[in-house]
This record gives structure tokens, C-alpha cells and sequence, in this order.
């Protein structure tokens, strides 16, 4: 490691792919990268990690289906004062706080011309925290709360309450569980013509579980069901094909 690496700050980054495998790198929004550093990091950080339950057994104890992705909420501050910039780099374009939001957007909210859909993000910070790998995550939701305006009305300041939803290629994710086993849960990434019974199918030998399925996942309506989605697949007991 450099003399200079040594006292170089680590940034959280978030970038941002077309693919849930990141392969194919996103290039959009006003900065014209497939990654945006953030000006301040995060004094804290939040991630969520759950389970889901079927219901109650016969001895009355709760029936374990699966862990949900893990869920993460972090606050970015984007400031346009410069007072995060300093010596040469006041010599090159500074992002205006406009400029900052409307990449964030366009690289984890907006919709993509190829793939019809936002795209699939990694952070990237600590390695104790999101692992070597980064954390693999979508945007679930932000809220932007603009604290600081110049005289024209342009914002000065903005807060960004993020939420990121983990969304792994489902190889991946089945590595991570060592799941091997028909009898174990298992998650599928909707293609469009499946339907939920089809799937189900698959699976179970039956399109019985279908109900019971469309519940685990919170599904509003199983009949039409969203390509790219992912969808879990509890271990219900197996039946012959119908």
C-alpha cells in the first residue's frame, strides 16, 4: 500500500449494472458514470436482517419458511457550499447539489430503456459491513429533504433518507444458504409467460400451492406477476404431478 493510500479516506460508493449478475455497467445521469461517490459517509447506518414463518405448528410453535434479503437504510448528505472540496479539486467541476440528486435517481430509481425496470445497484464500503463483495441491493425507496437554498431557488443542501432491499443473482443466493435440497426453500426470478401455478408446478410436482405462495411473497395479484421479480419458494411438501 502507497504512503498516500494510507491516509486516503474511503468513500461509499454505489454502482450501478443492468443485470442482477453486474456484469453489463449502467452508464447514465449528469456525471455520465456508472458510479457515484457520496461527498459525506453515512455517521450511521442501518441493516435489517429477517425472518418469515409459515404460521403455527401443531405444538404450537411457529414454523420457520425462510430469511428474507436483508434490508438497509442509510442518510447521504449532497452539499453544494464546496466545503467538501479543497486545493486542486476546486479546479475541476464540482457536481451541483442538482446535479448529485438527479444522478443518484437516474442510476438507482429510474426506470432503464433495456431492461424496462431500475437497475441493480452494489455499495461498496467497508468490508466488515458490506462483506468483499459489496452489498448487492436494489432502491426500495428515498426520500429527499432539501435543506439549504441559494438565492436563485436552487438547493444548496439535501438529505437522503435511502432504503436498499438485498437482491442477489439466485445462483448466488443459493450458494450463500447451501441450498441442495428440493425440500428447502428456493427462490425463482420471474420470466415473462410464467404464472404462479406454473411455477408452482415446477417445483412442488403440483399447482396446488399456489395460494400459499402468492401469501409468502405478498403478492396483491398472483395472476400477474412482474418479469424480473423474485419469487420464494417455501418447503411445502411435495406431490405428484397434476
Amino acid at each position: 500500500m502507497g504512503l498516500g493510500n494510507l491516509f486516503k479516506l474511503a468513500k461509499l460508493t454505489i454502482e450501478s449494472y443492468s443485470d442482477v449478475e453486474r456484469s453489463k455497467k449502467l452508464m447514465s445521469g449528469p456525471l455520465g458514470s456508472n458510479t457515484l461517490e457520496v461527498m459525506y459517509n453515512p455517521e450511521t447506518l442501518t441493516i435489517r436482517h429477517e425472518s418469515a414463518f409459515q404460521g403455527l405448528g401443531n405444538n404450537g410453535v411457529a414454523i420457520w419458511s425462510h430469511s428474507r434479503g436483508k434490508d438497509l437504510t442509510v442518510k447521504l448528505v449532497f452539499d453544494g457550499t464546496n466545503v467538501g472540496y479543497f486545493g486542486i479539486e476546486l479546479l475541476r467541476h464540482v457536481p451541483t447539489v442538482g446535479e448529485l440528486v438527479k444522478s443518484f435517481l437516474a442510476l438507482c430509481y429510474d426506470k432503464q430503456a433495456e431492461s424496462h425496470e431500475p437497475s441493480y445497484l452494489r455499495l461498496r464500503w467497508s468490508d466488515e459491513v458490506f462483506g468483499l463483495a459489496g452489498f448487492e441491493c436494489r432502491l426500495h425507496s428515498v426520500d429527499i429533504h432539501y435543506t439549504a437554498f441559494d438565492r436563485d431557488g436552487s438547493p444548496l443542501r439535501a438529505e437522503l433518507t435511502a432504503r436498499f432491499v438485498e437482491a442477489l443473482d439466485p445462483p448466488k443466493k443459493d450458494a450463500k444458504e447451501a441450498v441442495t435440497s428440493p425440500d428447502l426453500t428456493h427462490r425463482r426470478v420471474v420470466r415473462s409467460g410464467d404464472t404462479l401455478p406454473m411455477l408452482c408446478r415446477e417445483i412442488y410436482g403440483s399447482a396446488n400451492h399456489y395460494l400459499r405462495v402468492a401469501q409468502v411473497n405478498e403478492l396483491d395479484d398472483f395472476r400477474n406477476l412482474t418479469p424480473g421479480e423474485e419469487l420464494i419458494f417455501p418447503p411445502f411438501a411435495r406431490k405428484v404431478r397434476d
